[in-house]
This record gives C-alpha cells, structure tokens and sequence, in this order.
C-alpha cells in the first residue's frame, strides 16, 4: 500500500484573500504550494477528470490510458495533489480511488478573493 504524507490542511491553512491585504510570508509560502501543484497540466487533467466522473471518484487504474502518461507519472501527479490537500484517496483492495475535497477548493477560492467561497454551505 502506497503511503502519502499527511495532506496539507488546507482549510486551516489558506490565507485571507489577496484582496484583504498583503500576505505575510507564511500565508504567501503555503498559498504557493497548494497553486504549484496546480500548475500542471497533467494535474488539471486529473482534477478534471475527477470532477467530471459521474460518480465524484474514480479508480486509478483508469488513469494512465485516460491520460496516455505512464503510471508511475500519475501516481507522482496524484501523490502531489493529496499532499496539497485539493484531493482524497482512498484504497479499495488492489485499487486507490480519488475524489475532489470540497474544502481544499473552497480555502483556495476563498483565497483568491471568491466571497461566496468561505460561506459554509447550506444543508
């Protein structure tokens, strides 16, 4: 079983939108980790991916033919995406399964200025 570092809480960790005032440096360091590891297309690809899944998950096993990349490069992109906290893993027997985690793109639209974002949803 592969095991991944803890992911970032991002939650806790997302800085007051840039509009608030200037990021200290902290604020700024960990903003920039969670955006690198979106700054990748193979990495947009496998967001996309997810979200567009009907279901919400998807198996990793799919991954490699969906993105013509090795497996060994998507198990790398999506150990990046966990750490960052943007999504959820989940070993099923032989397979991971990953999922979008609301709350990673929540703080990080927050950050990026989106009131609406750090409203808690109804329900």
């Amino acid at each position: 079983m592969l095991i991944v570092k803890e992911p970032i809480p991002v939650a806790a960790l997302c800085c007051p939108p840039l509009t608030a005032g200037v990021l200290d440096e902290d604020e700024a360091t960990e903003l920039a980790a969670v955006l690198k590891a979106l700054a990748d297309p193979v990495r947009l690809r496998l967001v996309s991916a997810i979200a567009a899944s009907e279901s919400g998950e998807i198996c990793a096993c799919d991954l490699p033919d969906l993105l013509g990349r090795s497996q060994p490069t998507v198990s790398h992109h999506l150990t990046q995406l966990v750490r960052a906290g943007l999504i959820d893993r989940e070993q099923r027997g032989k397979w991971a399964w990953f999922r979008l985690r609301p709350d990673g793109f929540a703080a990080l639209r927050a950050a990026l200025g989106d009131s609406a974002a750090a409203a808690p949803a109804a329900g």
